[in-house]
């Protein structure tokens, strides 16, 4: 089998269609390919903590992904190599960054809050490094803050709360009561769910702050307890939606309404890139070879990683070649999918450098469903019904 049709067999395997790829003596152009991950160190956890999150969180999809580029890149004479850099608390990302570059590395990969995410970006910009965001979520780096070498493989929270306020569209269930924690992402979180809803006809009739503190992780009934059980009475709402990034409290909320109503938002029903219980699309297959790798299952960072580092082999595949200038040209171009196990390409959009994508809504123990939801179209693609469209994008290029 030629190479042309090794990798065509495998995309058809995904559901997906593969463009005509020229092989040639030019492949061996694209020599070797270094991608750099920046992340912080994961703190140790509690020692009650029911899901801590895992040291290796992010660098195991960068290590998966590096794998599957150099499958492919045998066939095209190209080599990947991982930098990865974990840093402690006080160390500068910045400086990590510089360091790469300095070193060759002008491919990087971030799981960062978005500050350092355009400090970075901002530092490498001059020696012609392109950023992939596969951490933050806040919508100024699609927006305010975008970057003409920052592409955000990580969804926004636009994307987020667009496919769940599309399901909750299509089920009918449109008056929604809002509850929101005290940390600025809640705040934030809090502002795209409004927006969501009014772009899709749902309404929030209620809305309260919540107050009692992170009942979810006390593992035991306090004296406040009770107050908080109280806390939805005299409430009309189809559906609770939790605005709790840290997980302080939502959690908390299941099962302790005053009425039996549904809870979703950042805990119950949710919106998420990766979930074990995704098994259609071919996933099945990198959920178990994740598995087998790291004893663990995949997590929305370690799919985001992944995503970002797939996304560079198959631009440098394309392009046969490993220059970042040339990838960044070629991933903005209609000719880039990047197969992902979601049934359909993604792709990057043009006007803010954020990969459109299918969002998972889903229980704890089961796929709900996916969105874009089938009813709502796009004159585009249905995938640009999620997250910020071209005549909203407020991104200048810096």
């Amino acid at each position: 089998m030629s190479v042309g049709s090794w990798v065509r067999a495998g995309l058809f395997g995904l559901g997906l269609a593969a463009a005509p790829m020229a092989v040639g003596p030019a492949a061996a152009d694209a020599g070797d390919i270094a991608i750099g991950v920046i992340m912080r160190k994961i703190p140790p956890p509690p020692a009650d903590a029911i899901d801590p999150v895992p040291v290796d969180e992010g660098v195991a999809g960068a290590r998966i992904a590096i794998e599957d580029n150099n499958t492919t890149g045998r066939f095209m004479k190209q080599h990947y190599a991982l930098s990865e850099t974990v840093l402690d608390k006080d160390q500068s990302p910045v400086d990590a960054a510089k360091a790469l570059v300095a070193k060759g590395t002008k491919i990087l990969v971030l799981s960062l809050p978005a500050a350092d995410v355009t400090a970075v970006a901002d530092a490498v910009k001059d020696a012609g490094a392109i950023v992939f965001n596969a951490g933050a979520t806040d919508d100024s780096l699609r927006n305010a803050d975008c970057r003409v070498n920052v592409f955000s493989v990580a969804p926004s929270r636009a994307m987020l709360t667009d496919a769940l306020m599309q399901y909750l569209a299509t089920k009918r269930w449109t008056n929604l009561f809002l509850v929101t924690g005290p940390t600025p992402a809640d705040g934030l979180y809090a502002d795209q769910v409004r927006r969501a809803a009014k772009k899709f006809g749902l309404k929030i009739g209620s809305e309260k702050a919540w107050t009692f503190g992170a009942l979810a992780t006390a593992r035991a009934d306090g004296p406040i307890s009770a107050d908080a059980l109280v806390f939805t009475r005299g409430v009309d709402y189809d559906v609770l939606i939790v605005a709790d990034e840290p997980g302080d409290f939502g959690d908390y909320v299941l099962y302790r309404t005053w009425s039996p109503k549904l809870v979703a938002g950042t805990q119950g029903l949710i919106a998420t890139t990766m979930h074990p219980t995704l098994q259609v699309w071919g996933a099945t297959q990198l959920q178990n070879r994740f598995q087998r790798t790291f004893q663990r299952r995949m997590r929305p960072v370690d799919y985001q990683v992944w995503m970002a580092v797939r996304a560079v082999g198959e631009a440098a595949t394309r392009t046969r070649s490993g220059d970042p200038a040339a990838l960044a040209a070629f991933m903005v171009k209609p000719e880039f999918q990047l197969a992902a196990y979601k049934g359909v390409p993604t792709s990057f959009r043009p006007w803010d450098h954020q990969l459109r994508q299918p969002i998972l809504v889903v229980q704890p123990m089961s796929l709900v469903s996916v969105s874009p939801q089938p009813e709502f179209l796009h004159q585009r693609s249905p995938l640009d019904s999620l997250g910020t469209d071209e005549p909203e994008s407020t991104c200048k290029f810096h």
